[in-house]
């Protein structure tokens, strides 16, 4: 929970501060008045990034820092970001003591819920393969990390690849094995992942599309999902041609996808807008219920203008499944909001540019 925040110099804001409530936040105004930055700066004192960007722009035009501050129930967090020699330098502070980087057990968690997210269901592969690397990322201690040491894997043999002349050397295999080996721990964890999802999934799903309709999400993958890290060393072997010719790796976790399925057809052929933001709605409900599983705490709930795009059904359930969290709502509405939560709300008003 997150009682208060100060900024300065961020984005819109020169120097202001506002007050939180432990329910529900509604943060309106009308369109270019700070409301999703202000939403902003509060995953980033929760979390250490955001999804809009991570240096020189978060700071207000004309000058070379700025710093956000925030106290929770456990102290106090700060988030300074300055300019040196045109590169965005940022540091943390958690009640006094300095961080260049957080890791996942210095961060308050948080989930995101904003339009753009709709595209992550019927996307590219990667924009799904990152909702669930993300959400992994904030309930396994060490994923973020295995993650990086895969992208550098695999940044090193496609760099092999393009450089070997078109034959294979023996280094090549030493980064096979060790590409298989990490790419078999992430494709595990994926798997796992996606087995307690469609554990909730369809039931959550039914209550907020109100239908009987069934969906889950599965693992499309050129591998043995039961053998993966055996099986993409073969790949990689068998393949080596090819990938010297492309000058990349075709095989492995970056390449695999997750299929959303409604009634037994991907989302992308037979879903209405209306059933994927269902859809989406519901991943979001499990993704802060998974997290509060793992941390132990419940997520911050970041809802950047989501009532506007919904129906008054959809309205209506997805508000019971906000009442345990701490969540932030933005909206030029704040009465398409309000009617629908009988505990009084905080209203934070924000003004034009």
């Amino acid at each position: 929970m997150i009682t208060d925040i100060h900024l300065q110099h961020f984005r819109s804001y020169t120097d202001a501060s506002f007050d939180f409530k432990p329910g529900v936040n509604i943060i309106v105004g009308p369109n270019t008045s700070g409301k999703t930055n202000l939403l902003e700066a509060v995953l980033i004192i929760a979390s250490g990034s955001s999804y809009r960007g991570d240096g020189q722009e978060l700071i207000e035009f004309g000058y070379n820092f700025t710093r956000i501050e925030a106290h929770t129930p456990n102290g106090s967090r700060v988030v300074k970001i300055e300019l040196e020699s045109n590169r965005a330098q940022k540091l943390f502070e958690i009640n006094s003591q300095k961080f260049k980087r957080l890791g996942m057990t210095r961060t308050v968690p948080a989930v995101v819920f904003q339009p753009d997210h709709l595209r992550q269901l019927i996307g590219s592969p990667e924009s799904r393969r990152n909702f669930v690397d993300d959400l992994l990322a904030q309930t396994i201690t060490g994923f973020s990390k295995l993650r990086s040491d895969y992208r550098r894997a695999l940044a090193q043999r496609n760099t092999l690849l393009r450089n070997s002349s078109k034959t294979p050397t023996p280094l090549l295999f030493v980064w096979d094995v060790r590409l298989s080996s990490l790419g078999g721990q992430i494709a595990q964890l994926r798997l796992k992942l996606l087995d307690s999802i469609n554990a909730q999934l369809g039931k959550i799903y039914q209550s907020i599309s109100s239908t009987k309709d069934s969906t889950e999400l599965s693992y499309k993958t050129s591998c043995d999902s039961g053998q993966y890290e055996t099986t993409l060393l073969r790949k990689l072997k068998e393949n080596v041609d090819t990938d010297l010719q492309r000058g990349f790796t075709a095989h492995g976790p970056h390449r695999d996808d997750i299929l959303i399925m409604l009634d037994g057809h991907p989302i992308s052929e037979i879903a209405s807008r209306g059933e994927v933001r269902s859809l989406l709605l519901s991943l979001k409900v499990i993704e802060a219920r998974l997290i509060e599983d793992s941390r132990g705490v419940p997520p911050l709930l970041l809802l950047d203008d989501v009532f506007s795009e919904l129906d008054g059904a959809r309205r209506r359930s997805l508000t019971k499944y906000l009442q345990n969290y701490q969540t932030f709502i933005t909206t030029t509405d704040a009465d398409i909001v309000l009617h629908h939560f009988t505990e009084e709300c905080n209203v934070i008003a924000t003004q034009p540019d």
